[in-house]
């Protein structure tokens, strides 16, 4: 009789990736604004108090107003501002938005697994 080896999810997959990141990892994040309207400094004081809270010393954000470079849009895809890019660690994750619900920024940013 054949068994079958269950697989886990992709989901389940990047959970354990996460678990199993270096704790000295440096997290790499874009925030792309346009110029300093209240959104986009509300979405900055966000982001810096999350990650404050979650990754202290172990974060880099850099902000990019599309005002004065809008030629940065195109790679990594900027449909509407304020916008989040996780660049690492890997995979790639994206939030839109003031960033003013924690659950949704905790779980965008893959940050409730222990970090």
């Amino acid at each position: 009789m054949k068994t079958k080896t269950k697989r886990p999810s992709p989901a389940k997959k990047q959970t354990r990736a996460a678990k199993r990141r270096p704790a000295d990892e440096v997290w790499q994040l874009r925030l792309y604004v346009a110029d300093r309207t209240r959104k986009s400094l509300l979405a900055l004081a966000n982001l810096r108090s999350i990650c404050e809270a979650h990754l202290k010393g172990r974060y880099r954000i850099t902000v990019i107003d599309l005002l004065k470079k809008p030629q940065l849009a195109k790679g990594d895809q900027i449909v509407a501002i304020p916008t989040v890019i996780r660049r690492l660690p890997q995979p790639v994750r994206t939030i839109i938005g003031t960033l003013s619900n924690m659950e949704n920024v905790l779980d965008g940013l893959d940050l409730r697994a222990g970090h």
